[in-house]
């Protein structure tokens, strides 16, 4: 049970990376838009901070279920 359990944590913290990656890119060219005011880029800058971040925090706890469930 506890390997299904882990398997189910790894597709969710995966396809919550994968969102995080998504609006991270969508962020970085909002903020590379040269059409944007300065204020809409740097937020957005900022928000891809905070995106790559998540995406890093998701993927690892995907890494951690998977390698949870394979035991």
């Amino acid at each position: 049970m506890e390997t299904v359990k882990n398997a189910a944590n790894y597709v969710a913290e995966t396809v919550q990376g994968t969102g995080a990656e998504a609006s991270k890119e969508a962020n970085k060219n909002v903020a590379k838009d040269n059409d944007a005011n300065v204020s809409t880029r740097a937020s957005a800058a900022k928000d891809a901070l905070f995106d790559k971040k998540d995406e890093v925090s998701h993927d690892s706890k995907a890494d951690v279920h998977k390698e949870a469930a394979k035991h």
